[in-house]
């Protein structure tokens, strides 16, 4: 009886996520409307619709309401201020900054925690199948559902620092060419941001944010720290190191800057070599499962079709 009205309240709470998805959809469309009538009466001309917009406000309409819910379980007290700090950390580290962040991540957790082990026990209710997979799917499914919004969040994380990685050397090489113009540091990287918003931009997610920082903190040396802190990402901090010294000591920022942008070159080009020195390596398992025997079998075939003929005759 406690599991029917578990999972009679799990479903009605997917239920209720559903409803109130659609329901800000629709209050998107009537905004949508309302602002095209305003454009009319004003004289201008209506927003042509873009291709891809309807799946775009769905999208955003899904994630509102996991935030929703989200923000439902954070209201509630049952995170402490310590793990909400850590969990803010880890996501800025991946890119995802902010109160929405934390909630998206943790209405999606508990979302796919409630509403995996329904749906396996609901798809293999009818299924032929041993009673102990009856059993054991939905809670797999629950722990998967558990362990999944870490994984994407590690992965994403992954992703966003091999990004900055790779795009920090032209960034510090565009911020030389700012500075020897005669732009400040804070100007400088705001055009960087600017410059990189297209080609590399978790580089211009995170020098905007710096530049934000340094409109409003009084000391721009703790914006220029953070940029290194919120990452973690060890270029950065060094970056951070190297403007820190710049700001205390009054030394040249260009050519620090260039310094340090051949030094990550250099760090780039040597971790390639170092792939590629590992090639030959990897490549000795392969070559004997796959290369060799067919290579015995074209050196050696003849001669063994001759010996197998002399034995026959």
């Amino acid at each position: 009886m406690s599991g029917q009205l578990l999972l009679g309240g799990g479903f009605v709470f997917m239920l209720a996520t559903i409803l109130s998805g659609l329901w800000m959809l629709r209050d998107m469309h009537r905004e949508q409307r309302l602002a095209a009538r305003v454009r009319v009466i004003h004289g201008q001309a209506p927003e042509t619709r873009i291709t891809g917009a309807e799946p775009q406000a769905i999208k955003d309409a899904m994630f509102k309401s996991i935030a929703a819910v989200g923000r439902t379980i954070l209201r509630s007290g049952v995170l402490s201020a310590r793990t909400l700090n850590e969990l803010e950390g880890t996501l800025a580290a991946s890119g995802l900054r902010g109160s929405q962040g934390v909630a998206i991540y943790v209405g999606a957790k508990l979302l796919l925690m409630c509403g995996l082990p329904l749906t396996l026990w609901l798809v293999t209710q009818d299924m032929a199948l041993p009673g102990m997979v009856h059993t054991l799917a939905p809670p797999i499914g629950g722990v998967v559902g558990l362990l999944a919004p870490d994984w994407l969040v590690g992965r994403r994380r992954t992703n966003y620092l091999n990004k900055l990685e790779q795009g920090l050397p032209d960034a510090l090489d565009m911020m030389v060419i700012c500075t020897q113009a005669g732009l400040g540091l804070g100007p400088a990287i705001i055009r960087v941001s600017a410059e990189l918003q297209h080609a590399y931009r978790e580089i211009a997610m995170e020098f905007e944010q710096t530049a934000n920082e340094l409109q409003i903190l009084a000391d721009s040396r703790v914006a220029v720290t953070n940029l290194g802190q919120r990452t973690g990402l060890e270029n950065l901090k060094r970056l951070a190191t190297t403007l820190v010294q710049t700001i205390h000591y009054g030394t040249p920022l260009s050519e620090a800057l260039r310094v340090l942008s051949a030094e990550m070159r250099q760090e780039v080009l040597t971790k390639c070599e170092e792939r590629a020195a590992r090639l030959p390596v990897l490549l000795t398992l392969p070559m004997i499962v796959f290369i060799l025997p067919c290579v015995f079998l074209i050196a050696g075939g003849p001669a063994m079709i001759q010996v197998m003929r002399s034995f026959s005759h």
